[in-house]
């Protein structure tokens, strides 16, 4: 009798919450597909990639495509990175709990979430007003309170803020923002891609050692590219 009671009631939570087996083991199955097989080995990274549920931070009709080893649209001419990407430049920047991050491009706050996983605080601006309160609204949902962002033109980082051990830039710009150099700790790790729109960029790595910047190509990539307001421009 007790065997049966705990059948039905199996299968009633499977059916009250059809999705949520399916989307761990997508995402367990992408942890070690795309991530692990390919070489990450951070095991806080891992375990940040295996808990953010990553199909919360995409449109309803792209949800199926959520754990697909590709870029996916989330509107306003943008994506979310592949999540190969999103592991690859968390583990590069040395995430530790106790590191301050920033971070330039909040799209859907996924590689925002990933990062609160890790580190102390991540602070993250976005260019697109619609995207920063859909990103905040996000991470007030899931309960990320060591996440803060703003809507506004991330080429001048956040130095009220600064300075920073983790700065990562989600979109390619043409040249590395010298404020986010100048914001950037001693020891910090800022990673960048570094190209034209629309061509296959570099994925570049800086690295502050005695006050001095090093830097080192990691890979190929390919990026939105990094917006400025218009005043700001000006």
């Amino acid at each position: 009798m007790r065997l049966t009671i705990i059948i039905l009631s199996l299968v009633m939570l499977e059916y009250v919450f059809p999705q949520v087996d399916k989307y761990v083991t997508a995402r367990n199955n992408m942890v070690k597909i795309q991530i692990t097989d390919r070489g990450i080995t951070n095991v806080e990274t891992i375990k940040a990639m295996r808990k953010v549920p990553r199909h919360l931070f995409i449109p309803k009709e792209y949800e199926n495509d959520a754990y697909g080893d590709y870029p996916v649209p989330i509107g306003y001419g943008q994506t979310i990175s592949q999540p190969y990407i999103v592991a690859y430049m968390t583990e590069i920047v040395r995430p530790t709990e106790k590191k301050k991050a920033l971070e330039i491009g909040t799209g859907s706050g996924y590689q925002a979430a990933v990062l609160a996983e890790i580190v102390d605080t991540v602070y993250t601006i976005e260019i697109i007003p619609e995207l920063a309160s859909e990103s905040a609204s996000r991470f007030k949902k899931l309960g990320y309170k060591n996440i803060i962002g703003k809507s506004g033109d991330g080429y001048n980082g956040w130095p009220e803020h600064a300075p920073f051990d983790i700065i990562i830039v989600t979109a390619a710009a043409n040249e590395i923002p010298k404020p986010l150099i100048d914001q950037l700790a001693e020891n910090g790790r800022l990673v960048i891609p570094v190209g034209e729109p629309g061509t296959v960029q570099e994925l570049m790595l800086l690295v502050k050692k005695n006050g001095k910047i090093e830097k080192s190509r990691l890979t190929f990539v390919r990026f939105v590219p990094f917006r400025r307001s218009k005043n700001e421009r000006n």
